[in-house]
């Protein structure tokens, strides 16, 4: 399939894809319909620049950026690469990649378009897939909650989403906007129920230990990398711990 044989739409307030259809506004961000740009005109202003987390941990963000688009991070093993979520920009410069998952169906980006040009296999919890901002994309594995591989971990959390799920890669945490940063403070996302939120964050927690010292060591989130130890200081109190 032809990453350009289907006409996609990129919101420049927010980032977000559409696939096959242009909507009256956003159904993420609410934004009319003139703050739209097709893939190819977004494509033709923006790159993804990619910034060092460690040797094999990538940040991807759009440049220019896009509105309050999100983060996605790039993991390049000895066997394989992956992304963890997607950038909103297309762009072929990007080295080819096996995988894509996904925290939750909230940053899917310009997915569909790297699906069809590497080949890449694209994977989220089922309880995100059949949401209507999934509308058009393509998702090879849709998996039913935790699960280690020979890669990475993953923990599903629910809360800000139903199927929210974050990834451990090494020393490395992947958190996407579950916890976000705002005025200087973290607190939990507060788009979904506050209570299933809160108990997520405790059951990552109890993950990794509970303790600032365990093997994690860095994470990256949706507009943040940190080391962990200052993170658990500022996110423990919010899970109740």
């Amino acid at each position: 399939m032809d990453p350009d044989s289907e006409v996609q739409y990129v919101c420049q307030v927010c980032g977000y894809n559409m696939v096959g259809y242009l909507p009256g506004q956003c159904p993420f961000c609410g934004a009319p319909q003139e703050k739209f740009l097709t893939g190819e005109e977004n494509s033709a202003r923006r790159r993804v620049l990619g910034t060092r987390v460690n040797d094999r941990v990538t940040r991807l963000n759009s440049v220019p950026g896009i509105g309050y688009e999100h983060a996605a991070y790039r993991i390049d093993s000895d066997t394989t690469s992956l992304m963890i979520d997607c950038p909103s920009t297309f762009d072929r410069s990007v080295s080819r990649i096996e995988s894509i998952l996904f925290t939750h169906h909230h940053f899917l980006g310009a997915c569909n378009q790297y699906r069809a040009l590497y080949p890449a296999k694209v994977a989220i919890h089922e309880a995100d897939s059949k949401n209507d901002l999934c509308r058009g994309f393509v998702f090879d594995t849709l998996f039913g909650g935790s699960f280690t591989n020979e890669m990475l971990s993953a923990v599903h959390l629910g809360g800000h989403t139903p199927g929210f799920t974050c990834y451990i890669y090494r020393d490395v945490l992947f958190i996407c906007d579950y916890v976000i940063r705002e005025h200087g403070a973290m607190i939990l996302n507060p788009y979904g129920p506050e209570d299933d939120t809160r108990s997520g964050l405790a059951t990552l927690l109890d993950h990794l230990g509970n303790c600032p010292n365990c093997p994690v060591s860095t994470v990256c989130g949706v507009d943040y990398v940190m080391s962990y130890p200052s993170w658990y200081t500022k996110v423990r109190p919010l899970a109740g711990k």
